[in-house]
């Protein structure tokens, strides 16, 4: 999909090249209508719609290849088992782990994360050892370590952020020290599209001999990401968020890491011998799949990063930034919005409030124009603490949005600003 279509109407931002409209085409709910008006989605960053190879992919599997995997010696079972382990070859090969064995899956995101924290921070996390997150969390990633701390005595220590939602690097390192064990960190902010310095912030955590977890549910959207460049010892996102199906996700971890960690979940195909003395279990990943796993989304999500590995990734982070900086042009022109989130380096995500009207009202009033934004604190409580807010309005934009779905929701603003006039 690398022909130069511009798409975006006149104004002083130059047009990036990027076949959108066709891209378009490959997502059936773009077409619909919504209270009768054409559908602008743009919440993304909470779930992203589905192209057509995805769909057929899915509906591929349920009509014609499926059974369940590896315990089976009818061929139905045997290809679908070799479906199965083929999603998680090419979910290796995105991510660019050195072997399929460090790609466990998962329900998620927040699944990949509370299973660290159980199975390899329930082994070697003890009392006083500090655990580093940032204020820019999703709830996914500061709750399981507040369970793990009522368990075992971790302590928790924050980076903080300033107004423009920045991660400052010099409190991070200040904040890991001796007694640091694990750096778990946002890759993108969910709320205000920050990126994270992932390398620098490795580089420091490693220096003190501590791991480093990133929780990349926003950040494998809007980049590529390779574990091995980065040298981090988990990396986890979610399908659903990826242009794949709800219901599966991604845990890497580093062989040795995963290898050393007990299961966190017991049941079928999970084990190598299992009598009521004693139970030997699978090497990893098959440690922590335990149970029948999600067999038609496994497919579905290697058909989502097919999709994804066959656009121009340059063209598409072009096309985004295109939409960032137009939709913060426009909404930073309306005297009644706030902005939150006006880092140097972000992904395309914006957070807004309006002067004296709330989040909910104005995410009503934009449905019913048919235009579909997040509103609330988008499980990022004490970020929202820190702006002293409630919630925010989020517009997140994905491959297949466009300048005039901007347009739409800035039309739509000023239709909720007549209202509470």
């Amino acid at each position: 999909m690398n022909t130069a279509v511009s798409t975006a109407p006149a104004g002083n931002l130059a047009a990036p090249s990027f076949d959108v409209e066709r891209a378009r085409a490959d997502f059936p709910i773009l077409s619909r209508s919504v209270h009768g008006k054409p559908l602008a989605f743009l919440d993304s960053g909470a779930s992203a719609q589905k192209p057509r190879q995805v769909i057929d992919a899915i509906s591929r599997c349920y009509e014609a290849e499926y059974a369940n995997i590896h315990r089976g010696v009818y061929e139905l079972s045997a290809r679908a088992t070799e479906a199965y382990e083929g999603a998680r070859v090419r979910v290796q090969q995105f991510v660019n782990a050195r072997s399929a064995s460090e790609i466990v899956f998962t329900k998620g995101a927040t699944e990949a994360i509370n299973l660290v924290a159980a199975s390899w921070g329930g082994t070697f996390l003890g009392e006083g050892d500090e655990v580093v997150l940032s204020v820019l969390e999703h709830h996914a990633n500061i709750v399981p370590w507040q369970l793990l701390r009522e368990r075992t005595g971790i302590v928790l220590k924050v980076v903080p952020t300033d107004e423009t939602g920045a991660f400052p690097l010099d409190a991070c390192e200040a904040l890991v020290g001796p007694r640091t064990k694990l750096v778990a960190l946002t890759h993108v902010s969910n709320v205000l599209g920050t990126v994270v310095p992932v390398a620098e912030v490795v580089r420091i955590a490693h220096a003190h001999d501590a791991l480093v977890l990133i929780d990349g549910a926003q950040g494998i959207v809007h980049q590529p990401v390779d574990v091995q460049a980065l040298d981090v010892d988990f990396y986890c996102f979610s399908g659903h968020k990826l242009y794949g199906p709800s219901g599966i996700g991604v845990l890497y971890g580093r062989e040795a890491l995963l290898r050393a960690m007990p299961p966190w979940q017991g049941g079928g195909d999970m084990i190598e011998r299992v009598t009521f003395e004693r139970t030997t279990f699978a090497p990893p990943p098959a440690r922590f799949e335990a149970g029948t796993p999600p067999i038609a989304a496994a497919a579905g999500l290697h058909a989502a990063l097919d999709y994804v590995a066959s656009l121009d990734a340059a063209a598409v982070a072009a096309h985004e930034h295109d939409l960032l900086a137009y939709a913060s042009e426009r909404l930073g022109a309306l005297n009644s919005i706030r902005l939150y989130g006006t880092a140097p380096e972000k992904a395309a995500i914006v957070s807004f409030t309006m002067d004296d009207v709330h989040p909910h009202d104005i995410g009503t009033i934009l449905d019913r124009a048919g235009v579909a934004v997040r509103v609330g604190h988008h499980c990022a409580q004490p970020l929202m603490d820190h702006f002293d807010i409630a919630g925010t309005v989020r517009a997140s934009f994905g491959l297949y949005n466009t300048r005039a779905d901007i347009d739409r929701l800035i039309d739509g603003l000023d239709e909720v600003r007549e209202i509470f006039a």
